[in-house]
């Protein structure tokens, strides 16, 4: 990898033009992605792609009146303190706020790059080329900003930010909390019962570790079978399969690990205390995502796993 400052004046204007391709192929798979659920949003990658393709060309015309025709092949991957952008399926994973910040992002490291370009040389035609650049690029910025308030109005931005939001709580909030409740509470009856009929933490901990386990799989499996996503809008089943598989063992793990200390007594004392940080955990969930008064939610929740806590203990007494 070579460093930013042993390129010529040739070789960073071949590297602008690169970026500028770059960036309008990035621009386009990020509007591509948002075209089905957010179209606004989308119109404004669209815009922002159609001009670099704009500069693409200035800059080329730019180029050739300098240097002639040849353009020598020269990525920012292989320029040390060029801008690297992330990976576009990257910040599509992370949503459309992580693509909104990646565009910002992609827009000052754009300018920041000519600015420094332009500080580093010594010819004065070049220096303007640099400057000029850097000058477009915060241009650019400013557009962008346009471009958004025209396509993306304050009313079309929040209704874009609630489906976000309702996706997000449909995908992973609501089978992390399926999960999450069945492991915790589930679980509770086999891991107590098992300590208190044979006085032995360890005994329980590998009843609980059975139980979180197989439950993690099993509700994860059934999860993912259930519902394709495709009418009821909840996104990849093996995703929604994953998150309330991970969270169900995550739930019943949480007061199963308690048990890996010898003394019985504390042993309990610890795993109930863990207990309530857990269905603490779910009440606050729900009235978080769910919208469920927190003090309904925290009834209910504590209703249903202290009489599956009190089963598990009086199944194991007897």
């Amino acid at each position: 990898m070579r460093s930013f400052d042993q390129l010529s004046e040739r070789e960073v204007l071949a590297l602008a033009i690169s970026n500028e391709e770059e960036d309008r192929r990035i621009y386009g798979d990020f509007a591509e992605h948002l075209r089905e659920n957010y179209p606004d949003s989308a119109k404004v990658f669209d815009d922002m792609a159609a001009e670099e393709d704009e500069h693409r060309r200035l800059l080329l015309d730019l180029y050739e009146e300098r240097f002639g025709r040849h353009l020598p092949y020269i990525t920012r991957r292989e320029v040390r303190g060029a801008p690297h952008p992330r990976e576009p399926r990257q910040v599509i994973r992370r949503g459309i706020d992580a693509i909104r910040d990646a565009a910002r992002m992609m827009e000052r490291d754009a300018s920041r790059f000519y600015q420094q370009a332009s500080a580093r040389t010594t010819d004065p035609a070049i220096r303007k080329l640099l400057g000029d650049l850097a000058a477009a690029e915060m241009d650019h910025m400013a557009s962008a900003e346009e471009v958004q308030q025209r396509h993306l109005t304050p009313g079309k931005r929040d209704a874009e930010d609630d489906s976000a939001r309702r996706r997000f709580v449909l995908q992973i909030v609501q089978p992390g909390l399926v999960g999450l409740m069945d492991g915790s509470v589930s679980t509770l009856a086999p891991v107590f019962a098992a300590a208190f009929a044979t006085h032995q933490p360890f005994n329980a901990f590998l009843v609980g570790m059975a139980a979180s386990i197989g439950a993690g799989i099993s509700m994860g499996f059934a999860e993912a079978l259930a519902d394709d996503g495709k009418l009821s809008g909840r996104g990849a089943p093996f995703l929604r399969g994953a998150v309330c598989g991970l969270m169900t063992t995550a739930g019943g793990i949480g007061h199963t690990l308690p048990f890996l200390i010898g003394d019985f007594r504390l042993a309990i004392i610890v795993a109930g205390i863990v207990v309530l940080i857990e269905l603490g955990t779910i009440a606050w969930i729900q009235y978080k995502y769910m919208e469920t008064p927190p003090l309904s939610a925290a009834a209910k929740v504590m209703l249903g796993g202290l009489l599956v806590l009190a089963a598990g203990i009086l199944i194991g007494s007897g």
